[in-house]
C-alpha cells in the first residue's frame, strides 16, 4: 500500500502543471495534499472526482489560504474535518481519515514566518496535537501523522543549517518539539530508512534554490513505534515538478 504527501502549494496551480497526470500514472493507494489554497465549489469535477478517487477536503475560512485534501482509492471508514479547535480549525489544517489498518492525520503545520510572528501558534499547535495522536496510540491504533511540518529536524535536514539557526523552521525551540514526538514514540520513516543527507522536500523559488539543490526537508510521515513493523519504505520523489515542495511517499506491507 503506497501513501504519498504532497504540498502542492495551490492545487488548482498544480493541476495546471500535471498534477491529474501524476496522479494517473502514479496511481498511489491514498494522496495527502497540502496547502490547496481552495473551497470545494472553487473546483472542477476533474479536481473533484473525475479520476476515480475519494476525495475529502477541509478548507479555511480565508480563500486562497492554507487548506487540506486527502484523496483515497478506498472510501475511509471515518472522516473528520479539523481537531475540533477553532483557532487551528478555522484555517483547514487537518484532515482525519480512519482506515482498517490505521489512523490517517493529513496536516498543513503553521508556518512560523519570517518575522516569527506567528511562531507561538505554531510551536501550541505542535503542543496540542501531541496528545490527540498519543490517545489514539494509547487505544490501541497504529496511527500516521503527515504533510507539510514546516521544521527540518536536523542539520543534516537542510542545506545551509548553521545559516538558518535563527530562521523560523530550524530554530531550536522549534527542533525540541519534534524531540519531544520522538521522545514520544513518534518515527521519522524517512530517516529510518535513510541516513544520507542532501535529501529535500522544499526549495525556495529564489535564487535557483531547487537546480542548486539547496533545500529543506520539512515534509514527513511519522508513524508510533509498533506501527513500523508494517513500513517497508519511505522515500523522497524529487524528481517531481509541479510545487515548491516535492511527494514524499510511505509504503506499508498490509
Amino acid at each position: 500500500m503506497k501513501l504519498i504527501s504532497w504540498n502542492v502549494n495551490g492545487i488548482r496551480a498544480a493541476a495546471k502543471k500535471g498534477f491529474l497526470e501524476w496522479l494517473d500514472e502514479e496511481q498511489p493507494d491514498i494522496v495527502c495534499i497540502q496547502e490547496t489554497k481552495a473551497h470545494k465549489e472553487q473546483l472542477t469535477n476533474e479536481i473533484l472526482k473525475d479520476h476515480g478517487y475519494h476525495t475529502y477536503w477541509h478548507s479555511g475560512e480565508k480563500k486562497g489560504y492554507s487548506s487540506v485534501a486527502t484523496f483515497c482509492k478506498n472510501e475511509p471508514l471515518f472522516v473528520q474535518e479539523g481537531l475540533g479547535l477553532d483557532k487551528y480549525d478555522r484555517e483547514g489544517r487537518v484532515l482525519f481519515t480512519e482506515h482498517e489498518d490505521f489512523l490517517l492525520y493529513n496536516i498543513y503545520f503553521p508556518n512560523g514566518q519570517r518575522d516569527h510572528g506567528r511562531l507561538q501558534y505554531k510551536l501550541d499547535f505542535y503542543d496540542e496535537l501531541l496528545p490527540i495522536i498519543n490517545e489514539q496510540v494509547e487505544s490501541g491504533n497504529n496511527v500516521i501523522v503527515t504533510g507539510d511540518w514546516n521544521t527540518a529536524h536536523h542539520p543534516i535536514d537542510l542545506a545551509r543549517p548553521k545559516a538558518n539557526l535563527k530562521t523560523s523552521g530550524f530554530m531550536p525551540i522549534e527542533r525540541e518539539r519534534l524531540d519531544t514526538y520522538v521522545e514520544n514514540g513518534w518515527v521519522d520513516t524517512f530517516r529510518h530508512f535513510h541516513d544520507e543527507g542532501d535529501r529535500y522536500s522544499w526549495w525556495s523559488y529564489r535564487f535557483g534554490a531547487r537546480e542548486r539543490n539547496v533545500g529543506w526537508r520539512i515534509d514527513y510521515f511519522f508513524v508510533n513505534e509498533d506501527m513500523m513493523d508494517l513500513c517497508l519504505d519511505a522515500d523522497i520523489h524529487d524528481n517531481v515538478m509541479g510545487s515548491d515542495h516535492c511527494p514524499i511517499s510511505l509504503t506499508l506491507d498490509l
